[in-house]
C-alpha cells in the first residue's frame, strides 16, 4: 500500500463536527510527546501535513485526515506532559472517550508508546480501557531509530510484559510494530497492516 494523496480535513470536539463523508478510521492515541503528528507524516510522505511541536500537549482537537479518500487519520490529543488545566484535562478526556465509544467507523486503532521506556501509567490505563471495550488495536513502538536495532527486542519484551500480552494471550493478536519517522523502520509493515484493517 502506498498513500499518494492526504489532506487535513478538520479539528473537531463531537460528533455534529466529524466529517460528514464516512469512511473506514484508522485512530492514533498515545501520550503528549510520542510524535504522533511526524508519525502521520512519515506514513504520508508529507513534511508538514500533520503539524509537529516541541511543546507536548500542543493538540488538544480530534483531527482528522483523509487519506486518498479511502480512509482517514483520525489523531487524537495526547495524554499526559500538557500543561493544561484539570477542567481542560476532563473535557479533552471526555470527547476521546465520546469519539472511541460513539464513532462506528473504526477499522483499527494505533496505539503509540515510546520503545525506549517502560509504558507509563497512563498507556497501561489506556491499555486496559482499550482491553476492557474490546477496541482492534496494534502497539506502535515508535522512536526505534533511538535505540540499537540489537536492542530492538529486549525493549520490545519490556513493552510486552509491562502490558501482560502473554498472560492475558494476547501476544498473537496484539502485535508490537518498532517503527521510526527518520529511518522509516516499521513503514511499509503498518502500511499492510492498515490495508488489510480497512478492507476487512
Amino acid at each position: 500500500m502506498e498513500i499518494k494523496n492526504s489532506k487535513f480535513v478538520i479539528s473537531a470536539t463531537s460528533k455534529k463536527q466529524y466529517p460528514e463523508k464516512k469512511l473506514p478510521e484508522i485512530v492514533l492515541i498515545g501520550k503528549s510527546n510520542i510524535g504522533k503528528s511526524s508519525f502521520i507524516n512519515c506514513l504520508c510522505n508529507r513534511n508538514k501535513l500533520a503539524k509537529t511541536s516541541s511543546v507536548p500537549g500542543k493538540t488538544r482537537l480530534i483531527n482528522f485526515y483523509n487519506i486518498d479518500d479511502i480512509m482517514y487519520f483520525v489523531d487524537l490529543p495526547g495524554y499526559g506532559y500538557s500543561k493544561m488545566s484539570k477542567s481542560q484535562e476532563t473535557e479533552v478526556a471526555n470527547y476521546i472517550n465520546d469519539y472511541l465509544s460513539s464513532s462506528g467507523n473504526i477499522s483499527l486503532i494505533l496505539f503509540l508508546v515510546d520503545i525506549r521506556h517502560k509504558p507509563t501509567q497512563l498507556d497501561q490505563i489506556m491499555f486496559n480501557w482499550l482491553i476492557q471495550n474490546k477496541k482492534q488495536f496494534i502497539i506502535i513502538a515508535n522512536k526505534a531509530d533511538k535505540i540499537a536495532k540489537t536492542k530492538a527486542n529486549d525493549y520490545i519484551s519490556v513493552i510486552s510484559s509491562t502490558f501482560k500480552l502473554r498472560e492475558y494471550g494476547l501476544e498473537e493478536n496484539i502485535p508490537i510494530i518498532p517503527f521510526s519517522s527518520i529511518s522509516k523502520l516499521g513503514k511499509e509493515e503498518l502500511l499492510d497492516i492498515i490495508e488489510k484493517a480497512i478492507n476487512s
